[in-house]
């Protein structure tokens, strides 16, 4: 099959050929129909990641149809219309028998312990416990989003921030989990707050019902990981108190930098919750979290971790009634070359809305 495959952290990937996956003990090997080209696989991509072995297929948000199934697989079949979440539980444990596969400490990612779904099929483990039926409703590039960045914001959102009709929340980040989270937080009964470096993203997020919306300063000015984060809140938080009436009660980083989780419980207001959703790279040790601000007013941190499948049923619902649209959220559909070429312009790159590669395309001549 072909597949975009990572050599050297931080090198262009390259499409080439390899081998057909096999269904695993438990598994299934899908062919991929879609699959969104993430900001977590850029992380991978440029070797943030712990556990990742080189050469490796990227891609962890899919949607396809199983081509093959392991003898002992037991709800499934060939021909079933799947997603996954990206956080592969091993289906055995005590955390995946109690339907929390999202901190299996055994799990598995597709595109990081193995390769993953930039290729015209994936093996994916322990089938039983973590593949998704995507409805009729759901289209392949909508359905792909369901196995990353629109589940991670719904769960973000429902179950770890407890979201409630009428409260302000900060989206710090309009990429795919923050316009994701506009959404959702819409749906909701929430008011919102934008935040990011894009106009054209920002102009989404009011399209989807982002009531407010803050440009935040551009990469060239230091608004990304490494940046030396001051005492005291930025100009973006300040901006999101005065709108909000001294700030939100609930914050999310959807980006992933010392800036931007500091941008997001610095727009909280007193006893607010923060849910950090974007990966935070080490850049000379840990990055620094505006501790003394979390301690002085009460602020809840809380970490979120995708959502395993056993919590899909009342997303699909949503999206089976219309109540979510994460059709709405593609920008564009694109090649394994295209993506290929992309990759490493994830982190910098300022799209309004998703990215799909569907393998499927035909090779360009």
């Amino acid at each position: 099959m072909r597949a975009v495959v990572v050599e050297q952290y931080g090198q262009a990937p390259v499409v080439r050929e390899v081998a057909d996956p096999e269904p695993p003990p438990g598994g299934v090997v899908v062919r991929v129909h879609a699959t969104g080209l993430c900001r977590s696989d850029w992380h991978a991509w440029a070797g943030h990641d712990d556990g990742v072995t080189l050469p490796l297929v990227p891609g962890h948000e899919l949607a396809g149809t199983v081509v093959a199934v392991a003898p002992d697989v037991r709800r499934w079949r060939v021909g079933a219309r799947v997603t996954t979440p990206f956080v592969c539980g091993c289906g055995r444990c005590a955390w995946c028998t109690s339907g929390q596969a999202q901190v299996c400490p055994d799990q598995t990612q597709p595109g990081f312990t193995h390769d993953g779904s930039f290729a015209e099929l994936v093996a994916l483990r322990a089938a039983d416990t973590n593949l998704v039926a995507v409805p009729d409703a759901a289209g392949d590039a909508a359905a792909a989003s369901l196995g990353c960045r629109f589940a991670t914001a719904y769960r973000a959102l429902s179950a770890r921030a407890d979201l409630r009709p009428g409260e302000w929340v900060t989206v710090v980040g309009a990429g795919g989990v923050g316009l994701s989270a506009v959404m959702i937080a819409v749906a909701r009964g929430a008011r919102v707050v934008a935040v990011d470096r894009s106009p054209a993203a920002l102009d989404l997020a009011r399209r989807l019902g982002a009531e407010h919306t803050v440009l935040a300063a551009d990469p060239t000015d230091g608004h990304e990981a490494g940046r030396d984060v001051g005492p005291g809140p930025s100009r973006v938080a300040e901006e999101v108190h005065d709108l909000t009436g001294g700030g939100t009660h609930v914050a999310l980083d959807a980006v992933g930098s010392a800036a931007t989780c500091a941008d997001a419980i610095h727009s909280l207001r007193r006893r607010g919750r923060h849910v950090q959703v974007g990966l935070l790279p080490a850049v000379d040790g840990h990055p620094p979290v505006p501790m003394d601000r979390v301690v002085a007013w009460e602020i809840d941190v809380l970490g979120s971790h995708g959502m395993a499948a056993a919590d899909y049923p009342a997303l699909l619902a949503e999206v089976e009634r219309g109540a979510l649209r994460p059709q709405d959220l593609l920008e564009r559909v694109v090649d394994l070359d295209e993506g290929a070429r992309l990759l490493p312009g994830v982190a910098t790159a300022s799209p309004a809305g998703i990215t799909v590669i569907d393998p499927r395309l035909p090779v360009r001549g």
